[in-house]
């Protein structure tokens, strides 16, 4: 086996990356062994050799030169400086050459979310999958095409819930089992990105929610099922995967007037974010709960706030309502 292939097999099975971010770093590795040795089947003593300051730099150079932004290139060398830390560990470099090389500066962005009042729009429309009459007509009718449309109404509903109420990630979500719920607690427990379990409190009504769709599942299934069967199902109850996800959010939201821009599962999971932050909610217990592992990343959450004290500030600071003209 290879150093990279070593190192892929080490993020996935190891260090427990998602899907998506090992078939990114996966894909980087490949196309910076097409740029310096212009294919893939090169010796690890040749990749080696090419784990330098000025290949890199080319190689980030090639990447501009292709059109890619500042922020995909960034992403490229963040995989190249996380393959060249497991290296240095392993003991194959001395040192990571990434860190000499200079990134590209990007433009900021500010997380895209959804107002509280959008979202409040969007549970009362959808309230109607929480009856229990809809779960009785489901009974009876679950093999049927209104059974399935029925199904998947309900199922749409509770994906957009645990995501806006809880903060999870698309994997998260996608990893939940049935006993990772303690209903007698009221918590979920979500396995996060470095393999790091935090738990998560769940609301009353979220509690509800999950109980009416186990129970459209078991109506399925036909009988109870295990604590370690996924917790989110598909019709056919398969586990979800991230395309199924990505569509179920965008139908569900998309007749929303309140919802503008993206329509994905990480906008709800910043619109959660946003919304205790507006709230004054603890920064450090957002952190926990989103499960960052460095404040950093919490911190870009406070635009809103920032925003808010500017628009106080304006309103009642004495020089600030005057434009600043006389100081009384």
């Amino acid at each position: 086996m290879t150093l990279k292939d070593r190192y892929i097999s080490y993020i996935r099975n190891i260090r427990r990356y998602s899907v998506r971010t090992v078939d990114i770093y996966d894909d980087v590795l490949r196309n910076f062994l097409l740029h310096a040795h212009g294919g893939e089947n090169v010796s690890d003593s040749d990749l080696l050799m090419s784990l330098n300051h000025s290949e890199i730099r080319s190689y980030e150079a090639a990447r501009l030169e292709e059109g890619l932004s500042a922020r995909t290139v960034c992403l490229h060398l963040s995989a190249l400086s996380s393959f060249c830390r497991y290296l240095v560990k392993e003991g194959h470099l001395k040192s990571n050459p990434v860190k000499l090389v200079a990134k590209p500066r990007q433009s900021k962005r500010l997380p895209e979310f959804y107002r509280k009042e959008a979202m409040n729009e969007y549970f009362e429309r959808t309230s109607y999958v929480l009856d229990p009459g809809e779960l009785d007509f489901f009974i009876r009718n679950h093999d049927t095409r209104s059974g399935k449309e029925m199904y998947e109404d309900r199922l749409r509903r509770l994906i957009i819930s645990m995501l806006y109420s809880l903060g999870l990630r698309r994997a998260e979500l996608i990893g939940l089992c049935i006993g990772d719920v303690d209903f007698g607690r009221n918590i979920v427990k979500v396995l996060g990105k470095g393999n790091k379990m935090r738990e998560i409190p769940l609301i009353p009504s979220l509690c509800d929610e999950i109980l009416l769709y186990l129970k459209a599942v078991e109506t399925m299934c036909g009988g109870e099922r295990s604590l370690k069967e996924p917790l989110l199902v598909t019709y056919r109850v398969e586990r979800l995967y991230p395309a199924y996800v990505d569509r179920a959010v965008k139908k569900g939201l998309k007749d929303f007037e309140g919802m503008t821009g993206r329509k994905s599962p990480h906008v709800l999971r910043h619109s959660l974010a946003t919304g205790l932050m507006n709230e004054d909610v603890n920064i450090n217990s957002i952190k926990e709960l989103l499960g960052h592992s460095s404040l950093a990343a919490t911190q870009v959450y406070t635009h809103g706030t920032i925003a808010k004290l500017k628009s106080n500030y304006e309103q009642a600071h004495p020089r600030a309502k005057n434009g600043g003209k006389h100081g009384d």
